[in-house]
C-alpha cells in the first residue's frame, strides 16, 4: 500500500453511510483466490470490528452508540475499515448528558455523523499511519466516512488526532485486528 499527500482512501467508518461501498482488501492473497462462500467462512473465524468492540468492556458506550445509530450491519460487513474507537473514558469526558441525548431516536442523524467521523475506508495499521505522517511533513489529513477531515500528527512520541473543531485526541492502543479491519483506541471523542 502506498500512501501519498493526495491519498483520499482515508475515507472510513466505525460507521459507514449507506451510499458508500467498500471492497475487500485486494492485498489479501487468500481473498483473491476464493469464492464468496469460502470468504464468508474465513471471516467467521475472526470477529468483526463490532464483535471485537462488543467483547471489550472498554468499548460498551461505543457499542451502544453503534446500535442506536443502526450501524451494526455496516460495521459487520466485509470492509475493510479503520476505526478510531473512543473508549468509555473518552465518552465520559463529553459534557454531562451528551451521550444520553445522542442515544435518543431524534438525534440519530447527529450520532451517525459523529460515529462515521471515527471511521476510515481501508485497513491502516499503526505503521501505515506513522509513515503517512512522516511522508507528509509531520501532519496527515484523513478524510473520514462522513466526509470531514481529521489531522494526524505526532506529539511527544504519541500519535494525535485533531478534529474539525481543533479538539485533540491521543491514540492509546493500536492495531486491534478484526476480520474486516482494525481498531485504534482513542482517549477523546472527535467531532466533525
Amino acid at each position: 500500500m502506498k500512501i501519498s499527500k493526495t491519498m483520499t482512501s482515508w475515507t472510513l467508518g466505525v460507521f459507514l453511510i449507506a451510499t458508500i461501498s467498500v471492497t475487500a482488501n485486494n492485498n489479501d492473497p487468500v481473498a483473491k483466490n476464493e469464492d464468496k462462500s469460502t470468504k464468508t467462512e474465513r471471516l467467521k473465524e475472526k470477529q468483526t470490528i463490532v464483535g471485537v468492540a462488543a467483547s471489550n468492556d472498554n468499548f460498551s458506550t461505543l457499542v451502544a452508540a453503534v446500535k442506536a445509530a443502526d450501524l451494526v450491519a455496516t460495521l459487520n460487513s466485509d470492509g475493510p475499515f479503520t476505526v478510531f474507537a473512543p473508549t468509555n473514558d473518552a465518552f465520559s469526558k463529553l459534557p454531562e448528558g451528551t451521550v444520553e441525548s445522542l442515544l435518543k431516536d431524534e438525534n440519530k442523524g447527529t450520532l451517525t455523523s459523529i460515529l462515521t467521523y471515527h471511521v476510515v475506508a481501508g485497513k491502516f495499521m499503526a505503521a501505515d499511519v506513522l509513515k503517512a505522517i512522516k511522508d507528509n511533513d509531520g501532519k496527515f489529513s484523513i478524510t473520514t466516512v462522513n466526509g470531514e477531515k481529521l489531522t494526524a500528527y505526532v506529539k511527544d512520541g504519541k500519535v494525535m488526532l485533531k478534529d474539525a473543531k481543533g479538539n485533540k485526541s491521543t491514540i492509546i492502543m493500536t492495531d486491534v485486528d478484526a476480520s474486516n479491519g482494525v481498531i485504534h483506541a482513542i482517549d477523546q471523542v472527535v467531532m466533525p
